[in-house]
């Protein structure tokens, strides 16, 4: 992925990609951990994860509520009982070159205070390319075993793990409680092997061992698995009733004594030239080590920096993946169609003749916008040295890095004689109205706002989707079947909760439909009224207000607390000037952008007025803030200024908001409270301008109980 491919993207480019990543990401969650069916290969995942990071780094403003960086994993699949895990299973951020690596040993240092010439080592070890297994030991006796499922719960699969030849049933000299952590895997002769006895059985064959593995591990019957050739690598640990040991090293030594297989080439290395030598090493084996790795995991070694540093919602900001390069395949154009997203955005997409990459089949790719179709980026400066793409070409497919996969390259010398510059649309063609761009928007977008079903449909399915209102019975293909319903059409949010009582004047009709039933029915009209009572922050994110994703509804929720108080502060803020304005943007992670957004939607007549109606309909409750009863700091807004020299910003940050704390990033009357540090300039100026109480570093340290 080139970085400036990340810079060239408009904040309504990258907000329409980071919708479209969502969509994507989550349906791949879905076939990898929930059906161990995947549809894409784990380094093109990867590749779709980077890719939101990179765009929701370069525009923090625009995460949503369901980024894929909040996500691990997927939901438990039926046939297992559920096992919550003591502690959470997080995957890790992934680096794809050698300057990702450099960045994170930056990142580390900058995030402790140490300098560029400090001591920080590292471990490097393989990143096998298997399922994650958690395994609860208590008394040195195997009591549990369960996958990652979405980090917070997993898959009980103890009866299968007591199969598995490498997991000790019984251990010696461990801790009371120990949760090893680790890899379940298949090696290339085992998987050749199985295989050819399914083939000649007439059973199903596995495209790659880590599907044979994850099939095998997630079997019902356990007999399956025992007669499945897995193997397990420990690397990682959960709950302990007592340390392993002071550094990452020592504890995997520790968990090999106890009788676990850890990977020999696990290393110590001293700084990222180390690390990527190590790195170099490892990917020249790999060929010829016998079982399936997709890079090198490096954590700091050190397990009291490690606690330090912490973790980020879904990622330790300790480690990190450094995953193998991508593969290119060539293949030709068929087509360019375009989507309608929410937004009204108007996306383009590459389909293309099916291709196999790296052992997975694409068929389709992204081409971004027009601008990129016609070979040149927002700013008109020519990429791919200036060469558009056409239907019929010869494409370049990149798979890591970009969206789906990529277009990266044309072949001119294969390009059709008759070919004809592709013309983009301006109107939507799903409405038929006109589709404007702009200006300084790299993204055409359709002006049909709800009229264009396209944008109706998208917005609903957005407003049932999980982390919205996740209304049981009602999803993306009932929300479909009802927008064309003729008797009861759900084209806005209220019509949801109305539908019982229009299906009851029309004579009970719904439940004579087919696919449905009186049950059905029931249950569905169930699950809405379960619904009406909702909390600030899901309803705020299930409206699909541009720019407001999860975490910033929840943000804003905790922010205002309660329904009315927010929407006097967002009627206050019109205009975008006065307190109320300036006491939004003042939220530290709501920026200008997301703000206008925000206001504009509630300005709107016909917006607004449809928000009144569902509301009218549900019972909105306040938000929750953290549990911080003994906290002095509670409910306040603090505001950081200057050089704080005891710990980083960051560290700060977080430990103001863990005691219940607002950060701000700007002083206003509604600031409690400024830290201000050596340097401290305009901030604590206003401060003492508005009569605000300001602290020291030590002052604040010592108010919370940190000296």
């Amino acid at each position: 992925m080139a970085q400036t491919d990340i810079d060239a993207l408009t904040e309504a480019e990258a907000a329409a990609e980071l919708e479209h990543l969502a969509r994507v990401i989550g349906e791949a969650n879905a076939a990898y951990h929930s059906r161990d069916e995947p549809e894409i290969s784990d380094a093109e995942y990867d590749a779709l994860k980077r890719r939101n990071a990179a765009i929701e780094a370069r525009f923090p403003d625009l995460k949503r509520e369901d980024s894929p960086s909040d996500q691990v994993g997927a939901t438990v699949a039926d046939g297992f009982s559920k096992v919550p895990h003591a502690v959470r299973m997080l995957s890790l951020s992934n680096a794809f070159d050698d300057e990702d690596i450099r960045e994170f040993d930056t990142s580390v240092r900058k995030y402790l205070g140490l300098g560029v010439d400090a001591p920080l080592a590292y471990t490097a070890e393989p990143k096998i390319d298997g399922l994650s297994l958690s395994l609860r030991y208590e008394d040195g006796r195997l009591v549990q075993a369960a996958t990652r499922g979405d980090g917070e719960v997993g898959e009980n699969v103890t009866a299968n793990a007591y199969t598995i030849a490498g997991i000790p049933a019984i251990l010696s000299g461990a801790p009371a409680v120990l949760e090893v952590r680790g890899e379940v895997y298949m090696s290339h002769a085992d998987f050749a092997a199985l295989n050819t006895r399914q083939s000649e059985a007439g059973g199903k064959t596995f495209a790659n061992p880590r599907n044979a593995a994850a099939g095998s591990l997630r079997q019902l019957d356990p007999a399956i698995t025992a007669a499945r050739p897995l193997r397990f690598f420990a690397y990682a640990w959960g709950e302990l009733s007592a340390p392993l040991a002071d550094t990452q090293q020592a504890a995997i030594g520790r968990l090999a004594a106890l009788g676990f297989q850890t990977n020999p080439l696990t290393a110590l290395c001293e700084g990222p030239v180390a690390m990527l030598a190590h790195y170099a090493q490892i990917e020249a084996q790999r060929a010829t080590l016998g079982y399936d790795i997709d890079g090198v995991v490096y954590k700091v070694d050190d397990l009291a920096l490690q606690q330090r540093l912490g973790f980020r919602s879904t990622t330790p900001r300790w480690a990190i993946a450094h995953k193998f390069p991508a593969e290119l395949a060539w293949t030709r154009l068929e087509a360019i169609d375009i989507q309608v997203g929410r937004t009204g955005a108007l996306s383009p997409v590459a389909r293309l003749q099916p291709v196999t990459v790296g052992g997975v089949v694409v068929s389709n790719a992204t081409l971004h916008n027009e601008d990129y179709i016609a070979g040149c980026d927002a700013n008109g400066i020519p990429i791919r040295d200036g060469k558009d793409i056409r239907v019929g070409d010869w494409v370049q497919v990149y798979r890591a890095g970009d969206v789906i996969p990529k277009v990266a390259d044309v072949d001119l010398s294969r390009r059709p004689d008759d070919s004809e510059a592709y013309v983009f649309p301006t109107t939507c063609p799903e409405c038929g109205s006109t589709a404007l761009r702009e200006e300084g928007d790299a993204v055409r977008r359709c002006t049909g706002g709800m009229i264009c079903p396209a944008q109706a449909v998208e917005k609903l399915k957005h407003f049932v989707s999980r982390k919205a209102f996740d209304i049981d019975g009602l999803g993306a293909k009932q929300v479909e079947m009802f927008y064309d319903d003729p008797d009861l059409p759900i084209r806005e949010p209220a019509d949801i909760f109305t539908l019982q009582s229009r299906d009851a004047a029309n004579l009970n009709r719904l439940k004579n439909r087919h696919g449905w039933g009186e049950q059905s029915a029931g249950n569905l009209f169930q699950a809405i009224d379960d619904k009406r009572r909702i909390g600030f922050g899901r309803l705020l994110f299930a409206l699909g207000i541009r720019h407001v994703g999860e975490a910033a509804a929840n943000l804003i929720a905790r922010t205002y607390v309660d329904w009315p108080q927010f929407e006097a502060a967002i009627g206050g803020a019109e205009g975008f000037d006065g307190p109320d304005w300036d006491g939004l943007i003042g939220i530290d992670g709501v920026g200008e952008v997301m703000a206008r957004s925000l206001v504009s939607a509630f300005a709107q007549e016909a917006e607004r007025a449809s928000i009144d109606r569902l509301v009218a309909h549900l019972e909105v409750q306040p938000a929750e803030r953290p549990r911080t009863e003994d906290s002095p700091v509670a409910g306040k807004t603090v505001v950081f200024t200057g050089t704080l020299e005891k710990m980083t910003r960051a560290e700060a940050k977080a430990r103001a908001e863990a005691l219940g704390a607002k950060v701000s990033g700007s002083v206003s009357a509604r600031t409690d409270l400024v830290v201000a540090g050596p340097g401290a300039g305009s901030k604590a100026k206003k401060a003492a301008d508005l009569g605000i109480e300001t602290l020291d570093e030590d002052g604040w340290l010592d108010l919370i109980g940190a000296l």
